[in-house]
């Protein structure tokens, strides 16, 4: 609330209509950020081998990191992830394509008996073994030509997009400083190429009632960003990498995480 408070005299003081400074603050979502070697609550742990539920089938993709549920406050993701329990999230570095994969992340009980389970890709050794942890959670904004899009429509005008970089920079400055981060649960997306979230809810997988964005179609604020994940060194392939999952908040909800769409790109 300090931060959205600051925003608003921050707005103000630069002339933004206070309409669309409203807009901006109600279409934030909550968001923790994790990185590597800060004193915060242990969260995630990133490579090596994952701890698989026995007898479950091998994923296709390279196992990226566990992110422990119990560890999340309640409410700092601003989605309806369960209690406990752990989230495994797979992922290569091919960035053709994207959309639906099925195995791309796994949701294991707590309690389900596990084993660790190492996974054969002739292609791609594991990804470095290290600890994730909390460094900090507040509201995340969108990227500012998706605030743009969903607020305006498919065309916006130039003055629109302006007043959306705006918008962006009032809030940017009144952040304060944050060290960088490496994986990211929850919120808006932030990516070097388009935004992922639009990506998924236009795609055809979405269902013709879903697809055109939040202004055209019926449910497509459904779609939310479910994790990301910045590579840097641990993928030298790619150019500042980023991987993303997308999913629906109601398959969040009924478990259904099967039904994930993930990205891949770089700058």
């Amino acid at each position: 609330m300090d931060r959205v408070i600051r925003f608003r005299a921050e707005a103000a003081s630069r002339g933004l209509p206070s309409e669309e400074v409203e807009e901006w603050i109600r279409v934030a979502r909550q968001a923790v950020y994790l990185a590597e070697g800060v004193n915060g609550p242990f969260l995630a742990r990133v490579g090596g081998d994952p701890l698989l539920p026995h007898g479950a089938p091998r994923p296709s993709d390279p196992f990226v990191a566990s992110v422990d549920l119990a560890a999340l406050p309640p409410g700092v993701t601003g989605l309806p992830l369960p209690a406990d329990g752990h989230l495994l999230l797979f992922s290569g570095t091919d960035v053709h394509g994207g959309g639906p994969v099925s195995d791309a992340v796994l949701y294991v009980p707590a309690g389900t008996p596990t084993t660790l389970s190492p996974l054969e890709h002739s292609w791609r050794e594991p990804y470095r073994p290290r600890e994730l942890r909390t460094v900090w959670h507040q509201p995340s904004a969108q990227m500012p030509e998706s605030f743009a899009l969903d607020r305006w429509g498919d065309f916006p005008e130039d003055e629109q997009f302006e007043l959306a970089d705006e918008l962006a920079d009032a809030w940017a400055d009144v952040g304060g400083y944050r060290p960088s981060w490496i994986m990211q649960i929850g919120g808006h997306p932030v990516s070097p190429q388009n935004d992922p979230v639009h990506y998924a809810r236009d795609s055809k997988e979405a269902g013709p009632s879903e697809q055109g964005g939040a202004a055209h179609g019926e449910g497509a604020d459904d779609w939310a960003l479910l994790a990301t994940w910045r590579c840097g060194d641990d993928v030298t392939e790619l150019d500042s990498g980023v991987v993303h999952w997308v999913i629906r908040r109601r398959d969040v909800a009924a478990r259904r995480f099967d039904r994930v769409h993930r990205y891949v790109e770089m700058a």
